[in-house]
């Protein structure tokens, strides 16, 4: 994934051989293009619901957006509700395996090139058979993610056990992942990033989690000499504050928010991406103890030696401030060659702004109280929805949380099937290697040792058998695929 080439962050070489000239510039996520459509954000003026204008389905572009915003009677606006109906989530119900020595197919995806990279895996360009569309797959390791991200914590109980007060059940480690993945695939927000299908390897340390693929990639590369307008940036931040709050009502906090995890929808919204880090949490917040995320855009509590531990909302509202801060100078606030010096930055330094571009003095004010050292006293999601800047001074509120947030339930039949399992990928690399060959022994053995041929049938080869009597014949043309994926 491009990030910000400040000390911390990770780069994706966008020269790189192994990106098609039609993606180098467009994908460095994990997400598929949505053809139901998504929707504007909702607004309340003075109070009251703006009158809703009859649209067609075709999606407005950001110019468009900003246009029919500006519209609105008395200044205000008039918007789509973001709330709109997820479709179901794909089920793969076959193995597959392709003959082909420059790809790897896995159920309906033919993975392609590479297209990113992450802290735990890389990202591929993903064909779906049976839809006809691209996804963004990204392989990542279960071990990394058990071990660095939030998933080992025990999920809080929801729907009727949670007004029972009933306790959940421990959960293995392994199934604190798929309990977890069970969760982000029932996300359902225009703002968010949606989780498509989960693809595992039982034996192995890979799971290909598959997301909707944002052709347009991040919403902007830092640092840039062309950071965006002030306005451009509001409407961005609107976006990103909405999926932020719809993740804190899931009781689920991001801990990774940077420009290169908001993806750009082509209807000009921005969808929140990348949970590699993620946590869940009971109660009010998460109470944290680890760091994790991009340096650059990390709390200072996160980076002192005195606090144990640190509320996970407000390390979110803290990177949409550093996030806010490069939208409109194009530059992280705290940068510097070496790590250590840039946690010292980030915890005793001031942040100063640049002469240009010109700000107003409301953004000023907004991005100091998000880059509030004290998390006890730092502005929270609620207070920034209602800010001057945000709203333009009332005239464009955003919508309620209840509007727009509803609880995800998940079942044990949604943790049950929060992944398909496929074979190992070192059995689909070994399975190809034999079609190729067509020959049942070990392809990388070494040619001496292998088995001779049978006299009585030159078509086939004998094969040791680890029980039994001895050796045994199996014709080639007697097996086929689907025998060996059953």
């Amino acid at each position: 994934m491009a990030t910000c080439s400040d000390p911390g962050c990770e780069r994706l070489n966008p020269n790189s051989d192994k990106q098609t000239s039609s993606l180098t510039d467009i994908m460095a996520a994990m997400t598929t293009k949505d053809s139901d459509g998504s929707a504007a954000n909702g607004v309340r003026n003075g109070g009251a619901q703006a009158k809703r204008t009859h649209l067609t389905g075709r999606k407005l572009s950001l110019q468009e957006r900003a246009t029919y915003q500006s519209s609105g009677s008395g200044g205000g606006s008039t918007h789509i509700s973001p709330c709109v109906a997820r479709r179901p989530t794909v089920e793969s119900t076959r193995v597959s395996f392709s003959d082909s020595q420059n790809c790897i197919q896995l159920n309906q995806y033919t993975l392609k090139s590479e297209i990113g990279k992450g802290s735990y895996g890389v990202v591929k360009l993903a064909y779906n058979e049976d839809d006809d569309k691209h996804y963004a797959m990204k392989v990542v390791s279960k071990k990394k993610l058990m071990k660095q991200c939030g998933f080992p914590r025990r999920p809080p109980p929801r729907g009727p056990k949670a007004a029972q007060g009933e306790q959940p059940k421990i959960l293995g480690p392994l199934e604190r992942v798929y309990q977890e993945i069970a969760i982000l695939k029932k996300l359902d927000h225009v703002n968010i990033v949606k989780l498509v299908e989960v693809l595992d390897d039982p034996t192995g340390d890979t799971l290909h989690m598959v997301f909707e693929l944002m052709h347009k990639g991040p919403v902007m590369e830092v640092p840039t000499d062309t950071p965006l307008s002030e306005e451009q940036a509001r409407l961005y931040f609107r976006d990103i504050i909405l999926g932020i709050e719809y993740l804190h009502y899931q009781k689920i906090v991001h801990r990774d928010i940077k420009p290169s995890n908001l993806l750009l929808g082509d209807d000009g919204h921005v969808k929140i991406a990348d949970f590699g880090v993620s946590n869940q949490f009971e109660g009010n917040d998460a109470m944290l103890s680890s760091t994790a995320g991009t340096p650059a855009f990390m709390a200072p509590e996160t980076l002192s030696d005195k606090r144990k531990s640190f509320s996970g909302k407000a390390l979110d509202v803290w990177a949409m401030g550093v996030t806010l801060y490069c939208f409109v100078f194009g530059k992280c606030p705290f940068i510097d060659e070496y790590i250590l010096a840039l946690h010292n930055k980030i915890r005793t330094t001031s942040v100063e702004f640049p002469e240009a571009p010109k700000i107003s003095e409301e953004l000023h004010t907004l991005i100091l109280r998000m880059l509030d050292k004290n998390p006890d006293t730092r502005i929270t999601i609620p207070d920034i929805k209602k800010d001057q800047w945000v709203t333009q001074w009332g005239t464009d509120l955003l919508p309620l949380e209840e509007e727009h947030c509803s609880v995800v339930e998940v079942t044990e039949e949604d943790i049950q099937n929060s992944v398909k399992f496929v074979p190992s990928l070192s059995a689909v690399i070994l399975v190809k290697a034999m079609l190729r060959k067509r020959s049942f022994s070990n392809p990388f053995e070494c040619p001496s040792r292998r088995e001779e041929r049978s006299m009585s049938a030159p078509d086939s080869l004998l094969i040791k058998s680890s029980t039994g009597d001895g050796p045994r014949e199996v014709e080639l043309e007697d097996l086929h695929e689907d025998e060996l994926s059953s």
